[in-house]
């Protein structure tokens, strides 16, 4: 892994910027459920969706 030469801290890979929202309107119900689900699975709701977009997008895309 690479090291920073400034402070002697590994280097992080730099990852795509988050520069936009979507805002959804779901019940509080469905989405207390999906937090909750999430929680237990140790991941993030963001997370979830970005690769819901991720997978869907690549799915569909036409060549």
């Amino acid at each position: 892994m690479a090291v920073d030469e400034t402070d002697n801290k590994p280097a992080r890979r730099k990852a795509s910027k988050k520069d936009a929202q979507l805002l959804i309107r779901i019940s509080s119900a469905e989405r207390d459920e999906f937090i909750s689900l999430c929680e237990e699975l140790d991941t993030s709701a963001a997370r979830e969706i970005r690769r819901f977009i991720r997978t869907f997008v690549r799915e569909n895309i036409h060549d």
